[in-house]
């Protein structure tokens, strides 16, 4: 259970992810016995997580609250702020969620495949409507600018005064769509008073301001016409404003566009359907409906900016897509930045496509790619603009967070009302003070999907050690009586020693009957064999074969024992001496 100096008088902010890192943007607001969630998102695996596919936060905090919950509200539809909805709605019910169109269209499909939509009501918001959550949570919808469509703030009236979070955000005064940040809005809390803003960090390292989306539009068109054959572009699926100025670009220079990738063809469907991506029905083709034409005439629009494993660029990089290869002439557009944390990944991509014969463009220097989060200017406008009294940077890694509290601080915000937090700190907040009072807990969930089970710590250090030690297997016979029934066969994967395999099964087979003839009749207690302790014999033969093994290679190999047993236990007859039961089968024979 959380560490609490409980305040019921006070406003608890807890967030549970996207401090200290980039991703699984997780916050939640607590007053007296209510909670509503901020977003809830995922990050990606690093390369040590075997076979995890999806990060999540901690939420033993909410599942030990589920009866608080009153409600979440949703900023916007990336991945790293609604990817873990459904999996949360496995472990506790959110009454409704409130979010808008674009974000509540993705966020639909994805709890119908989880099979959970029936576990909350999803409610679309418009720009400027407000929603009541509970009974000491009004929410406002503000209309931001991001790399997405339909993104916003939220100014969260409560019993103590306004708190407003930017979500992710900058500062575009030429959208690509004509949706114009609501500066307005923001500055009328702030002339009514806010108490606390939580503002994104990510790139308050960076001077200036963020050039607007639409700066991309020439520098786009130009490296387009100097295409001489098929044209490969990838950038975030979830980037609906870019995908609109490279649908128009294709159109004007008598290209057909084919999509190939689930995340972008689904995102493409909602935005067509809700109006924010607008084309000729007959401008996108399917994949076979392109192959015919000529090589100039074709656009190819894919996942895997961020070389992520399954991604389309990233199988077409690594000759793994049954349908597309890539051949002297093509060109292969990256437009987008790695993320911190998949540069080698996006690297080693365009290694492979070069090599392959494709002219790649990519980088910061050919303008084909803009942030879609504020620098240093931006953040002090959304400053200046709520003056708020307390301030506490989100969203971003740790250098991030110290940087935008000392812009914060320039602004005039004093160093006594501003706190720099991690995920799980309990953020106490009253009319006239902000401090931490505890902590929750505040690690992570990693999720297999391909079994759709969460991976355990446990099963993370197996995995992680057979990766890097390898794993030795035996196999032993044992009778009734704690004996070998045969020589154990010792197998060995992935293992490096200089042990030669024949002196290590003699030595394996040793070490088992020493552990027999100690211990036994710990598992046959009385000498009884229908009451021998198979289970508790197997996990400390196992053990002790674990624990000897590595001391005797000097390495940390698994090492797993499979033990077999004879089928049916030895029955007394009248003489006393044993005979061994007969099955169904045998007494038929």
């Amino acid at each position: 259970m959380a560490k609490n100096e409980a305040n019921n008088s006070a406003l608890k902010i807890i967030p549970l992810g996207g401090l200290h890192e980039i991703g699984k943007n997780t916050c939640l607001f607590e007053y007296d016995d209510e909670i509503i969630l901020l977003d809830a998102g995922l990050a990606f695996p690093t390369e040590a997580m075997h076979g995890v596919n999806i990060v999540l936060p901690d939420t033993t905090y909410l599942r030990e609250n589920r009866h608080k919950i009153k409600g979440m509200i949703v900023t916007h539809g990336h991945e790293d702020h609604i990817g873990g909805i459904a999996f949360h709605l496995k472990q506790f019910d959110i009454p409704v969620i409130y979010g808008p169109r674009l974000a509540m269209a993705m966020l639909e499909g994805k709890l119908e495949e989880a099979g959970v939509r029936d576990r909350t009501e999803i409610r679309t918001v418009l720009p400027r409507d407000v929603v009541r959550i509970g009974k000491n949570f009004l929410v406002e919808y503000i209309r931001n600018t991001h790399s997405i469509a339909d993104s916003f703030t939220v100014a969260i009236h409560t019993p103590l005064g306004v708190v407003i979070h930017t979500g992710d955000f900058k500062i575009d005064h030429t959208p690509v769509d004509g949706e114009k940040f609501d500066l307005q809005r923001l500055a009328e809390h702030g002339e009514k008073g806010v108490l606390c803003l939580l503002s994104d960090s990510t790139n308050a390292e960076t001077p200036g301001f963020t050039p607007s989306e639409r700066s991309v539009y020439p520098n786009l068109e130009r490296v387009f016409s100097q295409a001489p054959g098929r044209l490969f572009v990838t950038t975030f699926a979830s980037s609906v404003h870019r995908i609109n100025m490279i649908l128009d670009i294709a159109k004007k220079q008598n290209r057909v566009v084919t999509v190939v990738g689930r995340s972008m063809l689904n995102l493409i469907a909602h935005a067509r359907n809700l109006g924010y991506i607008k084309c000729e029905d007959n401008l996108l083709q399917p994949l076979h409906a392109v192959r015919n034409l000529p090589d100039e005439k074709v656009l190819v629009l894919t996942t895997g900016s961020q070389g992520e494993t399954m991604a389309a660029m990233t199988r077409i990089a690594n000759k793994e897509h049954p349908h597309i290869k890539i051949r002297e002439g093509d060109t292969v557009v990256f437009s987008a930045n790695p993320i911190p944390g998949n540069t080698i990944a996006v690297v080693n991509t365009i290694d492979k496509l070069m090599i392959q014969g494709a002219k790649v463009v990519y980088g910061r220097d050919k303008g084909i790619h803009v942030s879609g989060h504020g620098c240093q200017e931006e953040q002090k406008l959304m400053i200046a603009l709520t003056r708020p009294k307390f301030f506490v940077p989100f969203h971003g890694e740790h250098r991030m967070l110290v940087k935008h509290a000392e812009t914060a601080q320039s602004m005039g915000i004093p160093a006594e009302n501003m706190i720099i937090i991690q995920n799980g700190d309990i953020v106490e907040l009253t009319e006239d003070a902000i401090r931490v009072t505890g902590k929750v807990p505040s690690g992570i969930e990693l999720v297999d999907t391909t079994s759709s089970g969460m991976v355990s710590a446990k099963v993370l250090q197996e995995r992680q050690r057979m990766a890097s030690e390898g794993i030795i297997t035996i196999a032993a016979a044992i009778d009734w009586n704690g004996k070998l029934l045969a020589k154990p066969e010792t197998h060995l994967r992935g293992v490096v020693t200089s042990v030669e395999r024949s002196l290590l099964q003699t030595w394996v087979k040793q070490r088992i009957e020493e552990i027999l003839t100690v211990r036994w009749t710990e598992f046959a207690p009385g000498g009884e064999a229908a009451d021998v302790d198979w289970g508790g014999l197997q996990g400390t033969l196992e053990r002790e074969l674990q624990r000897s093994i590595r001391r005797e290679l000097q390495c940390q190999p698994s090492v797993t024992l499979l033990m077999q047993i004879p089928d049916e236990p030895p029955v007394k007859v009248a003489d006393g001496r044993r005979r061994r039961t007969r099955t169904a089968a045998q007494v038929a024979s």
